[in-house]
């Protein structure tokens, strides 16, 4: 939740000036892409209601009236710096038009962690239910496997993501979800710090 630290016209330029939400590039149809980039949402400064405005005012209008997908990007997210809560993307989901809800073909889910997956699973069909946003959604582990669907050349990469590719191949547990969202020690088990030195080591090796 916001923590109302910024007027709402600051709050609609640190969204723009972010570019979380971004319409850009098209899929391998030739369908417009939705860019979503989830870590640089800032949770505690932007309110959910400014999120809402600024996407009826800058990007439904955008989406109108064509089929298009969605790329949302969840590398590096962080639940308490980057998650508007449940009731927030529930508000916000049920904020889109009809019109533009109806017309989202694919929602591509790239690098989803094992808590992410739980919660799509738990609370998906409740969440999403009206316009099957649940039924749309494809996992994508792999930027690789994103390139398969969407143009390459036409859409922008954060630098973190492709930094988070080159962790993955020192890392191939990461690949299918294998791993926490978020670190969590296990008493008897390695830490996550402990394992990213170790997977570290083999591949410098």
């Amino acid at each position: 939740m916001a923590s109302n630290l910024l007027s709402q016209s600051e709050q609609e330029r640190l969204i723009k000036k972010l570019e979380i939400c971004k319409i850009q590039g098209r899929d391998k149809r030739g369908r417009p892409l939705l860019r979503i980039i989830g870590k640089l949402f800032p949770a505690r400064l932007v309110s959910v209601d400014t999120l809402k405005k600024y996407l009826e005012d800058e990007i439904f209008p955008g989406l109108e009236g064509r089929p298009f997908s969605v790329v949302y990007v969840h590398t590096g997210v962080n639940r308490g710096e980057n998650f508007p809560g449940i009731s927030g993307l529930k508000s916000i989901y049920d904020a889109i038009p009809v019109e533009v809800r109806d017309n989202l073909e694919t929602f591509y889910f790239l690098h989803p962690g094992l808590q992410s997956r739980l919660f799509l699973a738990t609370f998906g069909r409740l969440l999403f239910a009206g316009g099957g946003l649940y039924g749309k959604v494809k996992y994508v582990n792999r930027l690789e496997f994103l390139w398969d669907n969407v143009r390459r050349k036409g859409i922008e990469m954060p630098e973190f993501v492709y930094e988070f590719e080159e962790e993955m191949e020192c890392r191939p547990t990461m690949d299918y979800g294998l791993e926490s969202d978020h670190p969590r020690i296990i008493y008897g088990a390695p830490t996550v710090e402990s394992t990213v030195s170790t997977y570290s080591m083999r591949c410098i090796a």
